[in-house]
């Protein structure tokens, strides 16, 4: 039985094949987490900063914003529950000068998503509103 030049080759191409290509929704779900974590930094200081100041009602302050906390708790739980469906792990978070990066696997395999600190700042404080509205 002759081994023709194709057969001995077709693993060979298999194996150099491109990852998959990423989906926009799976970009979108790790750039949310991430910016729903820090949200959440943001709120554990701002409820340290009201509940050790002298305002009038931080009780109030302090029970309204944990509100908040909770409902980004629920949808942090929420996106991890879509992470096992879609075989998404975030592996690392790391806070860098210019940034924040996340790397994480996807599918079996490797990326990573960054973002420079203006846009992390526009972001939060944009997702903080939409909390704060509902």
């Amino acid at each position: 039985m002759a081994v023709t030049k194709d057969e001995i080759l077709a693993p060979a191409a298999r194996r150099s094949a491109p990852p998959p290509i990423q989906s926009e929704a799976e970009q979108g779900m790790v750039k949310q987490y991430m910016l729903l974590g820090i949200v959440m930094r943001i709120l554990d200081h701002d409820i340290r900063i009201v509940s050790h100041s002298g305002m009038k009602l931080p009780r109030l302050y302090e029970s309204m914003l944990r509100a908040v906390q909770d409902r980004v708790l629920l949808d942090l739980a929420a996106l991890r529950r879509e992470f096992r469906d879609a075989g998404i792990k975030v592996y690392e978070e790391s806070q860098q000068k210019d940034g924040i990066v996340a790397k994480y696997v996807c599918r079996g395999y490797h990326h990573q998503f960054a973002m420079v600190w203006g846009f992390v700042k526009a972001e939060s404080e944009r997702l903080m509103k939409t909390y704060l509205r509902a």
